[in-house]
């Protein structure tokens, strides 16, 4: 036991007077601090900064040296009416853009060139003097054109069960009473005119988001909320349009269509036209109707003398 514990002895002063090697440090190691601006964190922000900072002063380079190189000719843009249709360009031909045209003439001419195969809608469009988003100028009417419009109008009426049947009897498409609410609540809305009591438009309030987009929403103005159903029911058959001014301050409607005699045509504009003028507001001071032009579908649009003020 003595000489076992002498041994263990001689090997602890041995292993105390041997020195401990320490692992050499590389050129290529560096020491970093736990914190500070030595850290190695801060020391990789500062790299990242630096390139950042080298990419920036690069690309104002570039910008700069973009800004001084002499710009070249301005790319050649043909006129529009050289990127129409064969067609159209010589239905164009036929008008003379500086010339204001009677009504008469106008509407003649529009049918003259029409460059599509089948009957387009012969269209006015007319620019007002007003401001839609005044409430005495913002104008919206509707009219009966005489010799109707040339669409076939597929008319809808919600309605009490007696005043339905009444309507079905004046030609309505579709009149009911709970059970229209049923379709509406399935999507379907298959109809073109939508006409109401008024007792009836409170339920129709919740369709509402799904009506107005579509501008088949009962208004009175339109004459699609009325007591007289079966009235609304024969005029909306017999051609009864509604126009309103739109944010531009533009009127759109369609007089007919191109297979119209012009004699229909005309009495249909001249009756939209007298509608327009009544519906004059009285704080307008300068001209009312601006410009009036009459076209077709896909035809060029002819200017038509001024005489609505």
């Amino acid at each position: 036991m003595a000489k076992k514990a002498e041994l263990e002895a001689a090997e602890e002063v041995k292993a105390v007077e041997t020195p401990v090697e320490e692992t050499p440090v590389t050129e290529t190691e560096e020491k970093f601090a736990k914190a500070g601006k030595k850290s190695k964190k801060h020391v990789e922000e500062v790299k990242a900064e630096e390139e950042r900072q080298a990419r920036k002063a690069e690309t104002k380079k570039a910008e700069k040296e973009a800004a001084e190189k002499p710009k070249g000719e301005a790319p050649k843009v043909r006129p529009m009416i050289e990127r129409r249709g064969k067609k159209y360009q010589a239905a164009d031909k036929k008008i003379d853009h500086k010339k204001a045209y009677s009504l008469e003439e106008a509407l003649k001419l529009a049918v003259e060139t029409n460059p599509a195969k089948f009957d387009a809608t012969v269209e006015a469009h007319v620019r007002l003097g007003v401001d839609p988003r005044q409430a005495d100028q913002n104008i919206r009417t509707t009219v009966v054109l005489p010799n109707g419009n040339g669409k076939t109008v597929k008319v809808a009426v919600f309605a009490p069960l007696d005043e339905a049947k009444k309507a079905k009897a004046a030609g309505a498409d579709i009149a009911e009473d709970e059970e229209f609410l049923k379709s509406l609540d399935k999507g379907e809305i298959n109809f073109d005119v939508l006409i109401s009591t008024p007792q009836y438009m409170p339920k129709l309030g919740k369709y509402a988001r799904v009506l107005g987009p579509k501008g088949l929403m009962p208004n009175p103005k339109a004459g699609t909320v009325t007591t007289d159903i079966e009235k609304a029911v024969k005029e909306a058959k017999a051609g009864k349009v509604e126009y309103r001014v739109d944010k531009q301050s533009i009127v759109h409607i369609g007089l007919g269509k191109t297979n119209f005699d012009a004699k229909a045509l005309l009495e249909n504009a001249t009756v939209f036209f007298d509608s327009l003028k009544a519906q004059k507001p009285a704080s307008i001071k300068g001209s009312f109707v601006k410009s009036v032009y009459i076209t077709t579908t896909m035809g060029p649009s002819i200017m038509v003398e001024n005489n609505y003020n």
